[in-house]
């Protein structure tokens, strides 16, 4: 079920507007209620989830496994297995996961719940007002000098990006304008703001995996299943270096690239995409970074500071520091004190909910995980092989716990500086 927002004033679309075209109006939209996974969520049955690690030797010997922060906020990241006669078949996800990281070994898991799980999905999208009280509560932890440093690379990140934000509320108030200028703006914006590349990424994700008729994408909607690959080979076509590290923000193909990307991928769905993308995205930015008490026909980013920012888009300002204080030279010291304080809010609401394994919501696609502190659910884990036709068959049990520790996280030498900050 879709989840009740407050949502700003003045916008030309309401969720229930765009919650209807998506399930109604697209090929595959049948699959955001009906879907193998939240289906098994619902059962109370026991889950069968696969978790692909580089580091058996250290689980065998430390007996235990770290979680990580990223789209689950704290979870191990895993995908479903579905039993079979053959074995225990990966989600496609999985499967996809499996071929291309030949150095991975796959683990299998059984999550024993105390009662069917309610579906809550987890969105990132929306986690900017929550990024923002947590770098709040926490900046202390900072030096003044550190603080001043991503207090001018957000402004400039503002300043720089204003006139696309600005358009984008147009267009999401209900003033169009056309999709090829939008699509390069944003692209231009991505640099300034990278919070728009991942937002810009999902709605393309989403857009490919609703609307794809593919052979394959038919195949595994009659098992329950959204098409992944489709938007794994956008974001590896798109950005060269995605290999190195899954980076959204370097996500930003200008218009005449776009098409290029989608015409690659599914010819048919080229033409639409768009337009597509400036009626979602636009509608997507005004919910995720607005305060909902703001009319989003009023609201400018132009001139703005950033006291005033904080007031009228504190989900945009703190999906903008959660990515620019992962740049700061000590921030190795200091992740673990900003991560696990948003960790232990999601461990606490997902007990109180009876959730032991969140999953990603935007869409249910199938990345799912295992969070730490959840007192009523059994876990167990063996290791696996995988046969000829794709199974994976249990193999030996380990003795281990999954904890509630992050696992490290690192961040590449970012290729751009702000002009602002050099100053």
């Amino acid at each position: 079920m879709p989840v009740q927002r407050r949502t700003p004033a003045s916008l030309a679309e309401s969720e229930s507007d765009w919650r209807y075209y998506l399930e109604r109006s697209t090929p595959n939209g049948w699959l955001i209620r009906n879907n193998a996974m939240t289906e098994a969520l619902v059962s109370g049955r026991p889950l069968h989830l696969l978790h692909t690690t580089r580091g058996l030797d250290a689980i065998r010997t430390g007996r235990q496994l770290h979680i990580s922060a990223g789209c689950l906020v704290g979870a191990l990241y895993c995908s479903p297995l579905t039993a079979e006669r053959g074995g225990l078949r990966p989600h496609n996800l999985g499967a996809y996961l499996m071929e291309t990281k030949s150095d991975v070994r796959p683990l299998v898991f059984e999550v024993t719940p105390d009662a069917p799980i309610r579906p809550f999905g987890v969105d990132y999208l929306h986690l900017g007002a929550i990024h923002l009280r947590i770098y709040q509560r926490y900046q202390n932890f900072l030096t003044p000098a550190e603080s001043g440093r991503l207090d001018r690379i957000v402004l400039a990140g503002l300043r720089g990006a204003a006139g696309f934000l600005d358009l984008a509320l147009r267009n999401a108030s209900g003033r169009p304008t056309g999709g090829p200028e939008f699509i390069d703006r944003l692209s231009e914006a991505v640099v300034m703001v990278p919070f728009l590349g991942y937002l810009y990424f999902e709605v393309l994700s989403e857009y490919l995996m609703l609307h794809s008729t593919t052979p394959e994408t038919k195949s595994l909607a009659q098992v329950g299943e959204l098409n992944n690959r489709l938007y794994k080979k956008l974001a590896f076509s798109a950005v060269d270096t995605m290999g190195e590290l899954f980076d959204l923000s370097r996500f930003a193909p200008r218009h005449d690239r776009l098409v290029q990307l989608i015409d690659g991928i599914e010819p048919d769905l080229s033409a639409g995409t768009a337009e597509y993308v400036r009626r979602r995205l636009s509608h997507l930015l005004a919910q995720t970074a607005l305060h909902p008490s703001q009319d989003a026909a009023a609201v400018s980013f132009q001139g703005a500071d950033l006291g005033m920012v904080q007031e009228f888009a504190p989900g945009l300002i703190g999906q903008m520091l959660f990515r620019e204080v992962r740049y700061l030279p000590r921030y190795g010291e200091l992740y673990h004190y900003f991560e696990k304080a948003k960790a232990l809010e999601a461990w606490a609401f997902w007990n109180q909910h009876g959730i032991p394994t969140p999953f990603n919501g935007i869409l249910p696609k199938g990345e799912i995980g295992i969070q730490p502190a959840y007192p009523r659910a059994s876990v167990r884990v063996w290791t696996a092989e995988r046969d000829g036709k794709g199974h994976l068959h249990p193999i030996t049990e380990i003795q281990a716990t999954i904890t509630p520790h992050l696992a490290s996280w690192w961040a590449p030498p970012r290729q751009r500086e702000m002009n602002e900050v050099a100053a």
